[in-house]
């Protein structure tokens, strides 16, 4: 499976698509997509989520519709 780098737009979209929303990982700075059904979570702003993205040097990533958050290449 070869997983591709994509701009937060079309992430947005894979996102609403499967009903995910941007999160942040209570008392961390870690960030991930979520439902919103995980205690663990918080939702965030797509803003916070980008720029959380920005300060880690993380990007995301996709292959057939499943992403992942990874340090950028």
């Amino acid at each position: 499976m070869v997983m591709e780098k994509i701009d937060l737009a079309k992430a947005q979209v894979i996102a609403r698509n499967k009903g995910l929303k941007p999160g942040k990982v209570k008392g961390t700075n870690g960030v991930q997509f979520t439902k919103g059904k995980n205690d663990r979570l918080s939702v965030i702003s797509w803003e916070d989520f980008d720029k959380s993205l920005k300060q880690r040097k993380l990007s995301i990533y996709e292959s057939g519709g499943w992403m992942k958050i990874m340090n950028e290449r």
